[in-house]
């Protein structure tokens, strides 16, 4: 599954609803921690392409299906800026920044690849038989957006 996302801010909450919108035929109920970490996932890759590059860019979901408790989960964004993603210190008060550390905190495996004229961001979530919200360790990571807010847009 992919969506054409233009270079306009307002594409990154269009991404997030198609994103939500894929995710009822595969299994995975909106409400499941891995469906949370998967749309914060969404913003962060969709704002980074929309934001860095002022290119057009190509957002791709890889769901297991219905039965598939233990598949991955899989999202891509390509687009057609040469720029390497940069992972940025950054002090407290800023206010941007830390996207590529959310990804790197929150995905079970992520990296980057040239494609062409431009690159390939991808990451991989683990679908465990055991919810992330139980508190189960999944991917080397449990429940690690515990106490953030999602906003739907």
């Amino acid at each position: 599954m992919q969506l054409e996302i233009r270079p306009d801010p307002a594409e990154v909450g269009r991404a997030r609803r198609w994103a939500r919108s894929r995710l009822a035929g595969s299994g995975i109920a909106a409400d499941e921690p891995l469906a949370e970490t998967l749309i914060l996932l969404v913003s962060e890759l969709v704002t980074n392409a929309v934001v860095h590059t002022g290119h057009p860019a190509v957002l791709r979901l890889s769901l297991p299906g219905v039965a598939a408790e233990s598949a991955t989960v899989r999202l891509e964004v390509a687009d057609s800026s040469e720029r390497a993603p940069l992972p940025r210190c950054v002090d407290g008060d800023a206010t941007g920044g830390r996207g590529l550390a959310l990804v790197d905190g929150l995905a079970d495996r992520w990296g980057w690849s040239r494609e062409g004229a431009g690159k390939r961001i991808w990451c991989e979530l683990d679908r465990c038989s055991a919810t992330r919200a139980s508190g189960s360790v999944c991917g080397g990571l449990a429940a690690p957006y515990e106490g953030l807010a999602f906003e739907a847009v």
